[in-house]
């Protein structure tokens, strides 16, 4: 489980397509020190298992289920990714719950810089844009943000100079795509009343 704080920025140093899974080595040293085999991390927005560690990089590998729901299979060399690790129970929750199971894709449709924050448009599947609302929460590509507008088309957010400055929502530009997650919350609200109907 993640908040969607984005606490570092990665540098993607091999990434690599095999029989239909990605494997990826990401240099990212303040978070690899403290991976061992085994543990997750949120990598743009996707929980991922470190495959392998070192001092300053760790590998991680993607199967074919989340490639089709996430951007990983777009990521190469170079490329810079948002990264968290799981929260710990004791930590505060400056986000929202996010599991790092990526639902889906949207593609940035307009931007509009206001007063040194930038406004987002974003266009993805009518099933997303179910689980959304106004005020509620949404994560992109790893990043914890409030929804300010959901239309029959596209939602709306806002990004503080902050978030654009330290994760990878900074270098973004129309027709870009970033991973969406939706509120956990809202998923099961939706799943428990479809059932009781």
């Amino acid at each position: 489980m993640f908040t969607g704080i984005v606490t570092d920025l990665g540098a993607v140093r091999k990434a690599s397509l095999r029989k239909g899974a990605l494997q990826v080595r990401i240099e990212a040293p303040a978070i690899a020190r403290e991976l061992r085999r085994g543990d997750s991390v949120s990598v743009e927005g996707v929980c991922l298992t470190a495959t392998d560690t070192s001092r300053k990089v760790f590998e991680a590998h993607a199967m074919g289920e989340t490639l089709a729901r996430s951007t990983l299979g777009q990521l190469q060399r170079g490329h810079a990714v948002n990264l968290e690790l799981p929260a710990r129970l004791a930590d505060r929750m400056g986000g929202h719950l996010v599991q790092g199971h990526v639902d889906g894709i949207a593609e940035i449709v307009r931007l509009e810089d206001d007063d040194g924050a930038r406004r987002m448009w974003l266009r993805t599947d009518d099933e997303l844009l179910a689980y959304m609302v106004p005020k509620g929460s949404v994560a992109l590509s790893g990043v914890s943000l409030t929804l300010v507008d959901v239309g029959r088309t596209t939602f709306q957010i806002a990004v503080i100079p902050h978030t654009l400055q330290e994760t990878t929502l900074g270098r973004v530009s129309v027709g870009s795509r970033v991973n969406v997650e939706v509120d956990v919350i809202a998923k099961y609200v939706q799943r428990f009343v479809e059932r009781t109907r």
